[in-house]
């Protein structure tokens, strides 16, 4: 393998100043969530969710962000999957965006609650029938003998719902609060840019530059 220890990079296309930084968080990350989908990268909504286990361990895995709704983040997922499980014991999260096309990073934390169930009932209807009928099949995050068994379960539902397929009990959106917003932009010798947001108890938001 490559020395991975050598392969360096060093950021320079933007800055960000915090004084240029909007009052409001989420107003500033649909700012920049719009820029990363206008310079056509990949998979732009795609956001690492990290949980906490009811032992205390994280784990993280990737999702795709699915609205910016009343200030806060919506994905969705199987509330029976490993990070349903962490968020209805823990309901802790952070969500990690990174555009190294922008040179970008944004971290989220907060805490999070299920979406209601009307809410999650309009965006499973608008998702491709197939997308629809794997909700039923797959147990996510449970061990299987193989790709045959998730494939059979797939044509069991397909046949039984071959007209309209319902959204599954187990399945659902999860909303996130957040508490603390940091952008970071990437900048030349590691000196780089970071704006801090975080609640305050009136419902307000500080705003600071932290050390590279």
């Amino acid at each position: 393998m490559k020395s991975i220890a050598d392969i360096r990079k060093d950021y320079a296309s933007r800055e960000l100043n915090e004084t240029d930084c909007l009052a409001d968080p989420v107003r500033q990350f649909e700012i920049w969530m719009d820029e990363a989908i206008t310079a056509e990268l990949v998979e732009p909504t795609a956001v690492l969710v990290s949980t906490v286990s009811p032992e205390g361990r994280p784990a993280a895995r990737v999702v795709l962000l699915k609205g910016v709704e009343n200030g806060r983040f919506v994905f969705f997922t199987n509330y029976l999957s490993r990070k349903g499980r962490h968020l209805e014991a823990n309901p802790v999260i952070a969500l990690t965006f990174f555009w190294p096309g922008l040179e970008r990073q944004v971290n989220i934390e907060g805490v999070v609650e299920r979406l209601p169930s009307a809410a999650s009932d309009s965006y499973f209807d608008s998702r491709p029938y197939k997308s629809r009928v794997g909700a039923w099949a797959s147990e996510q995050s449970q061990p299987i003998a193989g790709r045959h068994v998730v494939m059979a379960r797939f044509a069991q539902y397909a046949a039984k719902y071959a007209l309209h397929v319902p959204r599954p009990p187990h399945w659902g959106g999860f909303a996130v609060i957040p508490e603390r917003i940091e952008f970071w932009q990437g900048r030349p010798s590691r000196l780089h840019d970071r704006v801090l947001y975080q609640l305050q108890a009136d419902g307000s938001w500080s705003r600071d530059r932290l050390a590279p």
